[in-house]
């Protein structure tokens, strides 16, 4: 091929990405895809696409983070997303894996393949064009900064959850003349950026909804969805439908501050100074579980333990087991256990045991008596805004998960909140929240400061000892 003809070919491919796509890499892209390829080669500057989960908004990215740079001069690309892992685990992956389709394909491709060495996070190409991605993190929003070329495509992944203060930040950036912006996401909240560019500002943005059920090869997890939270619920119209949540939902805990908090998981340094506490949820019925959460300040330490039996003095010696297997400055300074049912018995054996067991009565009044109706109700909200706070971490739990986002509330006519009880649940065809009301269990006692660990290496009672949540 003559050099004139390799550069009115690599022309061609700039003005249409769709054809770069099917003749470069050798893809057959999804109706969606092509869509938003050939908005692309129509000369769109501003894209914004919401979607279920599954449907293969990682695999364009992948192909428009190598046209792009792949196909002019001057070129720089900038991605971002809110977590780490979505573009180290996702992404990058995908970027290498179609990068040797090139070299597969044609002469063309080869000799475009030998311009570009894909690094961590970043493509470097032989004249000077670059691929970065960065993560937009609230401690660190500036991650599009520093994008200044003729030519400019910024990719941001899971929009919805980028924080405000990114935008701010990068405002020169987003707005560069002749810039081309392309976001995609799971649409998971009702505000910020992402839903402007799907609402107020849709006649400045081409707009697309792309469901799961559109898309064969991403259905596997819509059964997964409807038997955990019914196609009725905000779960389903988020990753299947890809629609926003509808306003008043009566979810306790939102499904995006959970996803926040498991995406946090390296993101964010736990607090300092703080000691564990752990949560005690113990079975009383034969299908229920018992289950053991140790939080940190900030963070679950780890996912959820849980067995079946309900017998109190097994559970104990089960506690007991994980309170010898842990270092002894990471030793809890608290245990709080619902004493409601078995969990009685459970508390009385750990005391005896030397620990530092609380009881807990979910079912008495609240301390913020005003709001809520009782004791568990106000846990629920505790872990709500805990959740909320923009520091927590959560491993990637997802029986927690689910568990978190089932529970509901009601508003009662004295203007007391009521959460949904266990009872209510197993009408609904759910299980009881059993890992969930671990956790919650551990913001009834409040925060200890870590003391260092010094003398015996078990907890001594006090000789006398109230029992109850309240006491310090």
């Amino acid at each position: 091929m003559t050099t004139d003809a390799l550069q009115r070919l690599i022309a061609e491919w700039a003005a249409k990405p769709l054809l770069f796509v099917t003749e470069a890499l050798g893809a057959e892209p999804y109706p969606w895809q092509h869509e938003v390829l050939q908005w692309l080669g129509e000369g769109e500057k501003r894209i914004s696409v919401r979607s279920g989960h599954g449907v293969g908004k990682t695999t364009l990215e992948a192909w428009l983070a190598l046209w792009f740079p792949l196909t002019r001069g001057d070129a720089k690309v900038g991605i971002t997303a809110p977590a780490g892992p979505q573009l180290e685990v996702n992404l990058w992956p995908e970027i290498r894996k179609w990068a040797p389709r090139l070299r597969d394909r044609t002469r063309v491709g080869a000799w475009l393949a030998s311009r570009l060495q894909i690094n961590e996070l970043e493509i470097v190409f032989v004249n000077e064009n670059l691929v970065r991605a960065r993560t937009a993190r609230p401690d660190q929003p500036e991650a599009l900064q520093g994008l200044h070329a003729g030519n400019v495509l910024i990719l941001i992944d899971e929009a919805s959850g980028i924080d405000e203060r990114m935008y701010e930040a990068n405002i020169g950036a987003l707005s560069t003349e002749g810039a081309i912006q392309a976001i995609f996401s799971n649409p998971t909240r009702n505000s910020g950026y992402f839903h402007r560019t799907q609402h107020e500002q849709a006649d400045r943005w081409k707009t697309l909804v792309v469901s799961s059920l559109d898309v064969p090869n991403a259905q596997g997890h819509v059964e997964d969805v409807v038997r955990h939270y019914g196609r009725d619920s905000n779960q389903y119209r988020v990753r299947v439908l890809g629609e926003f949540p509808l306003e008043g939902d009566d979810a306790v805990i939102p499904l995006q501050a959970i996803d926040a908090a498991m995406a946090r998981v390296g993101q964010v340094a736990r607090v300092e100074g703080i000691a564990p506490v752990w949560g005690v949820d113990v079975a009383w019925m034969g299908g229920d579980r018992s289950a053991l959460a140790k939080r940190c300040g900030n963070e679950l330490l780890e996912p959820v333990t849980w067995w079946s039996g309900n017998d109190p003095h097994q559970t104990a010696l089960r506690i007991f087991e994980h309170w010898e297997r842990t270092d002894a400055n990471q030793r809890p300074a608290a245990i709080m256990v619902d004493a409601i049912g078995m969990g009685a018995a459970t508390y009385l054996k750990l005391r005896e045991l030397g620990l530092p067991a609380r009881m807990v009565n979910v079912g008495e009044a609240a301390a913020a008596n005003e709001r809520y109706m009782r004791l568990r109700d106000e846990l629920w909200f505790r872990g709500r805004a805990w959740l909320q706070d923009g520091t927590a971490i959560l491993p990637r739990d997802n029986a927690l998960k689910a568990e978190l986002v089932s529970v509901t509330y009601a508003m009662m006519p004295t203007g007391k909140i009521k959460v949904e009880s266990k009872d209510d649940m197993r009408r609904r065809g759910l299980r009881s929240p059993d890992l969930a009301d671990a956790l919650l269990l551990t913001f009834a006692g409040g925060e200890h400061k870590r003391q260092p660990a010094s003398g015996p290496t078990r907890y001594a009672p006090r000789r006398k000892d109230p029992g109850s949540w309240m006491s310090s």
